[in-house]
């Protein structure tokens, strides 16, 4: 038995035609017939199985008075030769479904607020027309976002480009400001009261995100603002839902967007303070690398995101 080096199959060289003929062949078991299936002549036909017998140096078919048969070694190849063609056939139509901007995936990132508002209904108007689209939101810090941006997890994201961050290396387009309040349980001593002043806070129990994120930044230079001392009593934690879930639990204080208060407040769980300054903090953008393309599917996602965000403002370098 001979021994084959390893790459000779590669080195055969097969062609697309070569697999076609393997697939007819197998199909109709006759040249004829296979010939006609794939609009070409039958001694062009024989001439290609010749040709591919002759670069593997193997018989694939057996010559019988009924047509041709396929051996064991043309066996073993057409079964391949299925396959490959099937995987092609299944590409071709993936790459027709993006170019029509009707599939393929689009991964978005986002910080809390926007995501459940404009978001949310930029996702909703691009399914309904788009349903073979796979839309999926992560919901993340403005740092962790772009991060991902930067190692092509995302295709674009709803965040701040933080410091440190090569701002040329994104365009962005800027959205607005997010405002802030004060959330408490309906039980906490504070709820119902008509004014809340940040003496007030001082010596409650807090739920805040982790130090040197952007909203606990914020809130810290509020009380340093005023010469009071920062709020000591603090739980911290990346969630909202869970900074919701410990106000409901405990009489404590967060610190949410106003649409996400607005989306969770009822009168018999939720109640925001009526705190006599507006709190915002600074703005946030549409965000997607400088140097990527993005598909017809993704496109179509980020013009819906800017029409949701109303983010229809220059790119800026």
């Amino acid at each position: 038995m001979k021994k084959l080096p390893a790459d000779w199959f590669l080195r055969a060289r097969l062609k697309f035609r070569h697999l076609q003929l393997l697939q007819a062949i197998d199909d109709h078991r006759n040249m004829h017939r296979a010939a006609q299936a794939l609009t070409m002549s039958q001694p062009a036909a024989s001439k290609l199985l010749t040709d591919l017998e002759s670069a593997l140096d193997l018989r694939l078919f057996e010559r019988l008075a009924r047509g041709l048969e396929p051996n064991w070694y043309g066996q073993v190849l057409i079964r391949h030769a299925r396959m490959v063609l099937a995987e092609l056939n299944q590409a071709g139509e993936e790459l027709s479904a993006l170019m029509a901007g009707e599939g393929g995936a689009v991964t978005i990132g986002t910080v809390m607020a926007p995501a459940v508002d404009a978001v949310l209904g930029a996702v909703e108007s691009v399914r309904y027309a788009r349903p073979g689209l796979l839309i999926s939101v992560q919901i993340d810090t403005s740092d962790t976002l772009i991060q991902k941006l930067l190692d092509a997890k995302l295709d674009m994201a709803v965040c701040r480009i933080p410091l440190g961050a090569d701002p040329t290396s994104f365009l962005y387009e800027e959205v607005g400001e997010e405002e802030l309040c004060f959330v408490v349980g309906a039980g906490h001593p504070l709820a119902g009261r008509a004014q809340i002043n940040l003496d007030d806070l001082v010596d409650q129990a807090w739920v805040l995100q982790p130090r040197g994120t952007l909203l606990r930044r914020r809130i810290e230079s509020l009380f340093q603002a005023v010469n009071l001392p920062i709020p000591r009593q603090v739980m911290e934690t990346s969630s909202v839902f869970m900074s919701l879930a410990a106000v409901a639990r405990n009489q404590s204080i967060t610190v949410v967007v106003r649409s996400v208060a607005n989306l969770f407040e009822t009168p018999d769980r939720y109640c925001t303070l009526p705190f006599k300054d507006v709190i915002s903090v600074e703005p946030f953008g549409l965000v997607r690398l400088r140097n990527k393309m993005l598909s017809p599917g993704a496109s179509a996602v980020f013009e819906a995101l800017q029409q949701a965000l109303g983010a229809n403002r220059p790119i800026q370098p």
